[in-house]
């Protein structure tokens, strides 16, 4: 069967392959009048959620867990931040407790305690997962809107020229916006009469755009002011959220200020369409396509925030807190939105020591996103770009991935202040490691002295570009690429690494790379001793290493060594301990 004869017979056109396609082409597509949307809202009240209400309500329908770290301390973990849209693609690991800050700060939002009048700023070092995420939440918002418990609607203007033709609002309003304000506060009490003790209050807030303003007004001319034979031009259909198709959902981000300017927030002028209409000032002549205009009853992410000029800062002020956006020669405009931003740590410390930025501080809420901590977390970080699928041809030999890893987490490691305490011991007691004499109390001691944890040190993303080099390495004719080829490449990028600004810096890196290898020397022994025992054809290996040592050392030579690659003095420790084994005492 060819790839064209299997593409039509599963049916991948929309609507095309079976009744079940239809149904749901349908399902996502509704169309009715004005009415009938009221009948939904009056058995559904959810459909009037706000844009915060809705981002909880998507993060909480995946579930959580109740987890206990190594504090003995109970977190929530919730089940959304493993991606389970995409089976874990851009799962986050080892922020359960971050991401419950963001999560409560979500559901402060949806409560209406004031923190829906807030920006939100992910805050941390390079490659802490601030981009994954924002990510995350566009795409479970996409995901959602497509989902029963997550539909909403939007309105279009029946076109009076062409019946099938409708205009569609430009930034895809709730359709109780058309209600006049002076009948807002029964209507509202008819629908909150209907709804549960600990379910959401309704509050229809909104104001019309510009141009459905101008149709309203039209219309109603049309009908001598009968605002109710207006609602019966309104088409109201269900709206699917999409960044591709920049439907509630919208991405900004700092370009050179000579190319860009904040009408790519707020929407500009349609030069086109002056001469149709006659003034720029017409709302017909405007584009209400900013990324602020379609994020309306959704989210924009701005990438990297506070590297924006101060000119763009001033739209977030007034879309914060009193949920509107001043467009070119257009009155404020009301949206509904989540803005979620995310930045680094030498842009918000500019932003703090900037007193003209006191009125963005006060608007903004800061969420840390630190760096993993935790061992076994960093691992997988790893392991989901490393494994058996994605690396073919070579094999990533036992502890590799965890060498480095480990690596990684004690850069970001504060020194203990316990002097009986080594950091490669605080790393092992924050993975959940029992050592003789520490407790959970001192455990919750050490994350207490050092609360800054993790917002410095190396990037996953270092890590990466290393593990990326080992594999790929032509020096390297190797079909299993060790721990030693890992940590020779992280050793050798520490020359060139943009981040490490002088030598200290670089020298306490390469100063923890040898208590790695220490380590991993630990590691291996316990292993190669474990395995020994029990198999003869290792012994012999192992005998055969020992001759060659002994034969280095009598003619004063150096061993090769052959995983490392590097000549080393002959290893008198390997020596001793076989012929302490077969009762060669040390004076022979």
């Amino acid at each position: 069967m060819s790839l064209a004869e299997l593409v039509l017979e599963r049916g991948i056109k929309s609507g095309e392959s079976d009744e079940g396609d239809k149904e749901t082409y349908k399902r996502l597509h509704w169309k009715g009048s004005f009415s009938s949307y009221l009948e939904l809202v009056e058995s559904n009240p959810l459909i009037v959620r706000t844009a915060f209400q809705r981002i909880y309500d998507m993060v909480i329908s995946y579930g959580h867990e109740i987890i206990e770290d190594v504090r003995n301390e109970k977190i929530v973990k919730y089940r959304f931040f493993q991606d389970p849209i995409e089976n874990g693609k851009d799962a986050v690991f080892g922020l359960d407790e971050d991401l419950t800050n963001l999560v409560d700060v979500f559901k402060a939002a949806a409560q209406g305690y004031g923190v829906e009048k807030r920006v939100f700023l992910l805050h941390g070092p390079v490659g802490s997962s601030k981009s994954t995420v924002a990510r995350l939440l566009k795409k479970g918002l996409e995901a959602y809107s497509k989902a029963d418990e997550g539909v909403f609607y939007t309105f279009g203007w029946k076109n009076e020229n062409e019946n099938s033709e409708v205009i569609s609002c430009p930034m895809h309003e709730e359709p109780l916006n058309l209600i006049p304000l002076e009948f807002r506060k029964g209507i509202e009490e008819k629908l909150n009469s209907n709804i549960g003790k600990n379910a959401y209050r309704i509050s229809i807030d909104g104001r019309l755009c510009p141009p459905c303003r101008q149709e309203f007004r039209e219309r109603e001319e049309k009908y001598d002011g009968n605002w109710r034979l207006v609602l019966n031009d309104v088409v109201v259909k269900r709206l699917i959220l999409s960044e591709q198709d920049r439907i509630g959902i919208g991405t900004f981000q700092p370009k050179d200020e000579k190319n860009q300017d904040s009408t790519e927030l707020t929407g500009d002028i349609n030069y086109r369409k002056i001469a149709t209409y006659g003034s720029d000032s017409d709302p017909r002549a405007f584009n209400f396509d900013g990324e602020l205009n379609i994020s309306n009853r959704g989210m924009v992410e701005i990438v990297e925030m506070l590297k924006l000029e101060v000119a763009f800062l001033y739209d977030f002020l007034g879309a914060s807190q009193e949920h509107v956006i001043k467009p070119k020669k257009f009155q404020q405009v009301y949206i509904d939105e989540v803005i979620l931003g995310h930045t680094n740590e030498p842009e918000y410390r500019k932003l703090q020591s900037n007193e003209f930025m006191e009125a963005l501080r006060d608007r903004t809420i800061k969420i840390d996103i630190p760096y993993v901590t935790k061992l076994s977390d960093e691992i997988k970080i790893y392991e989901k770009d490393y494994n058996k699928e994605k690396v073919r041809g070579k094999h990533i030999a036992p502890h590799a991935l965890e060498i480095a890893s480990m690596w990684a987490v004690l850069t970001r490691l504060d020194p203990p202040k316990n002097a009986q305490l080594s950091l490669l011991q605080k790393l092992k007691l924050y993975d959940g490691k029992v050592l003789p004499g520490f407790t959970p109390e001192n455990v919750k001691e050490l994350k207490e002295e050092s609360k800054d944890e993790g917002m410095k040190g190396i990037s996953p993303r270092y890590i990466q570009d290393k593990i990326s080099n080992a594999l790929v390495n032509p020096k390297v004719d190797a079909e299993c690429v060790n721990p030693f080829m890992i940590l020779n490449e992280l050793e050798d990028g520490l020359k060139h690494h943009s981040l490490i600004t002088n030598e200290q810096q670089r020298k306490q890196c390469r100063d923890l790379l040898g208590i790695v290898k220490e380590e991993y020397e630990d590691i291996v022994k316990d292993e190669v001793r474990n395995a020994i025992s029990a198999d003869e054809e290792a012994i012999g290996r192992l005998c055969g290493n020992y001759i060659d040592n002994v034969k280095s050392y009598t003619q004063k030579e150096k061993v090769k060594n052959k995983f490392t690659g590097q000549n080393e003095d002959p290893d008198e420790k390997l020596m001793r301990s076989i012929e302490e084994k077969i009762g060669i005492e040390s004076s022979r």
